[in-house]
């Protein structure tokens, strides 16, 4: 078995294990902290949108030795606006200028076809209209929304309301995150980046739902047991599921860091970049939310509950009993059918934070053997 199968093995059987609800207030922080820094950066800099929204001339050239940077400066002086120019694998250019109506277009070919030395009747211009942006990007606010809708009435049915927040919070925190990135680097905003956005609402949902489901098997009937808090029943259900989480994001990461980082950044494919950015992101933040954000807040609310907070009182009450009559306490977490019904049962245990041991043996004198001989 390979090192991180064993791994996963052990965090499963609850013999080793990393405190991520103890320390979800180190979490929160990190979360707030990078989401204020998206913020700032959408509202400062704001966001790159590209002609599909707000209208203009997209210019492709054939084969040309003049290079993207003179292009640029050419389709400037010729426009008046910003022009965004990026080189094909054939050899030829992309010429993107916003702004730009039917009549300033062909004034601008004329020009493009002098400075870059190639015939008029070869540079295809495709003018795209404003409104047609404002459609798209209403449908997918739209979709958006009912996406949103669905996703909490679907939790809130097959889980509960707590576990429908936690999920939404975490959404929000994602989608924030990947559009304050894009702010950032400036990057076009275009339609692949709007499909990469909704994609990667259905990769964090799935993170979410795997720890969720965990986390309601591993709690029912967990008023009938005095063994393990909710919290401490939480922190296992993330580290039961965090070798899948880890696999399967870094399996989605690796095709998408390929588009990214060569089919854009070397190969200079426009929308790939759009579409690949927004995906590499949110894969990334949804993986991070499922884990550190979702579960932790959902442990959050559900302690706020009176009869999950008596039941905290009664562990507590009997770890603190154990411990002063000298009573070793059992380092493990529960499966689903760990909880015995009887909750006078003297066993205790803590969170998953070490290996196993055994109780201390109980009417025995020391270091005496227990009385039965073979």
């Amino acid at each position: 078995m390979s090192k991180l199968g064993h791994l996963g093995a052990r965090l499963i059987r609850g013999e080793v294990g990393y405190d991520f609800i103890g320390k979800r207030k180190i979490w929160y922080g990190i979360s707030i902290l990078i989401t204020i820094t998206a913020i700032v950066g959408l509202a400062v800099r704001g966001l790159n949108m590209g002609i599909e929204f707000e209208g203009g001339a997209v210019f492709t050239t054939p084969k040309t030795s003049v290079s993207a940077g003179t292009a640029e400066r050419s389709a400037e002086a010729a426009s008046g606006h910003d022009a965004i120019v990026q080189e094909l694998g054939t050899g030829g250019l992309r010429i993107q200028i916003s702004g730009v109506d039917t009549a300033k277009s062909d004034q601008i070919k004329t020009e493009l076809a002098k400075d870059l030395n190639v015939p008029e009747a070869k540079i295809n211009a495709d003018l795209v209209g404003p409104s047609w942006g404002e459609t798209i990007a209403n449908k997918a606010w739209t979709g958006l929304i009912v996406f949103m809708i669905l996703v909490v009435i679907y939790l809130a049915i097959a889980f509960e309301w707590r576990m429908a927040v936690a999920a939404l919070v975490a959404l929000i925190h994602d989608i924030t995150i990947t559009v304050g990135i894009y702010a950032l680097v400036g990057f076009e905003v275009t339609t692949g980046t709007i499909i990469g956005l909704l994609t990667i609402l259905g990769y964090s949902l799935y993170d979410t739902v795997v720890v969720f489901d965990s986390l309601k098997e591993g709690t029912k009937d967990i008023t009938k047991q005095t063994r393990y808090t909710y919290s401490e029943i939480a922190n296992r259900s993330i580290n039961g599921t965090l070798v899948r989480s880890i696999n399967t994001t870094i399996v989605a990461l690796l095709p998408v860091a390929g588009l990214l980082f060569i089919g854009g950044g070397f190969l200079g494919a426009g929308m790939l970049n759009d579409i690949s950015l927004s995906l590499f992101v949110g894969l990334a933040a949804g993986a991070y939310s499922s884990i550190f954000i979702a579960t932790p807040l959902v442990a959050d609310l559900k302690e706020r509950d009176p009869q999950i907070k008596a039941l905290k009182k009664r562990v507590l009450a009997k770890r603190a009993s154990a411990a002063a009559k000298g009573e070793s306490v059992e380092a493990s977490a529960p499966q689903g059918d760990d909880f015995d019904d009887d909750p006078s049962d003297d066993e205790t245990a803590t969170a998953v934070v070490g290996p196993r041991h055994q109780p201390a043996s109980r009417g025995r004198g020391r270091g005496r053997p227990s009385g039965k001989r073979r």
